[in-house]
């Protein structure tokens, strides 16, 4: 009986963090609402569409970067390690990492959508009925409570999510990480690499409107949980590139002066506001190894596709 009321009671934790992170958002200039909520279980599911799409060529890239170099990583890990994925979603890159690392005794999968991970923790369990399967909800920018593992721990943080966190936050992230893995882990992180401006503004704007989609559930979120009356048609999906600043900046931008209520606080939108939902940064080699440094670790290897598009980088804690 206590598991069913403590669940209830980390679902109102997460919808009253929910709720004031949007009401402190809004209520600030410029506007914005942190990208982790864009990832309720249809929009854990929109993404996964994302990855499938010509235009978005992060995840194909990375995917045949890891099935490459699985088998290096595994050795560099060594038998009997642990690992632990942040921001896991659907899991389908670990699985490269699962096969390919000897004698794995567990591997965590961390994600803020419950949903989604108990799905993807059910088909794990089914496919790797001898691997010990430890899902974690939580938010993997906060301190994760210590994981109960022997041997080895290798974090797992792959399509450049860390680009989705300012230089400062992938630097506390970093640093948390390392504490995590411990003095002699490791992290394998997937990072987009900066190159053509065009190719990046595709990657964001496709034309199927699966990207614009999945920036306006954030929307639909409000409405259902919040008791919100967006009008989703008078708003708009915007991304573009900022070169200067080495990111991508993603917004929904209202169409018209409009007002709109949200857990029962009424906003007003001028025409051409922007509500800011997420940055994506893109790094160089420099940028690589400065980030790295910050957190507590060295770049011990850099794996990258023949256009140099993306790289899977290995990286060592600094004792």
């Amino acid at each position: 009986m206590n598991g069913p009321v403590l669940n209830l009671r980390v679902a109102e934790t997460d919808r009253e963090e929910f709720r004031q992170a949007v009401l402190d958002g809004l209520s600030v200039t410029p506007r914005a609402i942190p990208a982790k909520f864009l990832y309720d279980e249809r929009g854990s599911a929109l993404f996964d569409e994302i990855c499938e799409l010509p235009e978005y060529y992060l995840t194909r890239t990375e995917t045949a970067i890891l099935k490459r170099h699985a088998a290096d990583i595994g050795r560099r890990a060594g038998p009997g390690c642990a690992l632990i994925e942040f921001g896991s979603g659907s899991s389908v890159k670990s699985r490269l990492l699962i096969e390919a690392l000897p004698e794995l005794a567990l591997y965590a999968p961390i994600d803020i959508s419950r949903e989604h991970l108990d799905t993807t923790a059910a088909r794990l369990r089914r496919d790797y009925p001898r691997l010990n399967v430890l899902p974690v909800c939580a938010d993997f920018m906060k301190p994760v409570l210590p994981i109960e593992s022997g041997g080895r721990r290798l974090g797992f943080f792959p399509g450049s999510t860390v680009g989705n966190l300012t230089p400062s936050e992938a630097t506390v992230f970093l640093r948390h990480t390392r504490e995590l893995l411990g003095d002699d882990g490791a992290l394998v992180l997937g990072v987009d690499l900066k190159k053509d401006p065009q190719r990046l503004h595709d990657a964001y704007n496709d034309a199927a409107g699966v990207t614009a989609a999945f920036t306006l559930n954030l929307l639909r979120r409000l409405n259902r949980e919040l008791h919100a009356t967006f009008d989703l048609a008078a708003f708009a999906h915007e991304a573009f590139y900022d070169e200067a600043e080495g990111r991508i900046e993603i917004y929904f931008r209202s169409l018209k002066k409009q007002s709109v209520m949200v857990a029962g606080q009424r906003f007003d939108f001028a025409a051409g506001e922007r509500v800011h939902t997420e940055y994506s940064y893109k790094y160089d080699t420099a940028d690589l190894s400065a980030l790295a440094a910050s957190g507590g670790f060295r770049v011990a290897e850099t794996w990258t596709d023949p256009e140099r598009l993306f790289a899977v980088v290995y990286l060592e804690s600094i004792a």
